[in-house]
């Protein structure tokens, strides 16, 4: 089995790729894409050429890579499928849908990046890629990072369920530290799941947004509310 799970930025996609790496059956791929996402866009992200030296110069080098895992997770940013990042191996993926309220997302990513765009936080490119599974003629999975931080146990075996994998009590912690498949941008972004042992519980009320904030949250919420409608359940 290769699971793509598909996410945007500041939601549960690191700690749930330590969930699925601690099952001790799977290899993990940490955002695959990033290095050719860079090289293509010109950005100028924090450890921009560890991150491009990091990975293959071409994306279908990338792609081949990912088709050739036999039992495999990936860790998928939905912003970094622009024009010129292939997509063939997602017919030979389970394919995820990993969501968050936008209204989180934006606070926590606009304390870093106050000026950030809708393209920045990819809600509209989580549906797109949505709606590519389906066009595929396969079945996607919806998950929202509220229900797995609520219930980590129920929501878990909910997602295996729905993906035909055994649930194993390995996912719910890992060891605190870095791990071997965490990308080279890891000492900037993963502090605070690094010193975690699993999911943290249950989030409270909804940020209140103000100004541009509150106009990305209102860009994006449809994209979410769409997808909201088709997330798994579990009874907690």
């Amino acid at each position: 089995m290769r699971i793509a799970m598909w996410s945007g930025p500041r939601n549960l996609s690191t700690a749930l790729m330590y969930a699925f790496g601690n099952r001790g059956d799977m290899t993990c791929v940490d955002e695959p894409f990033y290095g050719p996402y860079l090289r293509l866009t010109g950005l100028d992200h924090p450890m921009r050429d560890e991150i491009i030296a990091s990975r293959p110069e071409s994306p279908v080098e990338v792609e081949q890579n990912l088709i050739s895992d036999q039992h495999a997770y990936h860790k998928h940013m939905c912003q970094h499928m622009i024009d010129g990042i292939p997509r063939g191996f997602m017919e030979h993926c389970v394919n995820v849908f990993l969501i968050r309220h936008p209204a989180r997302v934006v606070a926590s990513f606009t304390k870093e990046y106050p000026q950030a765009t809708a393209a920045d936080i990819g809600f509209a490119a989580q549906v797109e890629l949505y709606d590519h599974v389906l066009a595929l003629g396969r079945t996607p999975v919806v998950i929202d990072s509220a229900d797995i931080r609520a219930d980590p146990r129920a929501m878990l075996t909910a997602l295996c369920d729905a993906i035909g994998l055994d649930f194993t009590d390995r996912m719910l912690s890992w060891p605190a530290g870095p791990k071997p498949y965490d990308g080279v941008w890891a000492p900037v972004w993963y502090a605070s799941v690094h010193a975690s042992t699993g999911f943290a519980g249950p989030e409270g009320p909804l940020p209140d947004l103000t100004g541009h904030a509150a106009d990305l949250t209102a860009e994006a919420l449809p994209y979410y509310e769409k997808m909201a409608a088709r997330k798994i359940t579990a009874n907690f």
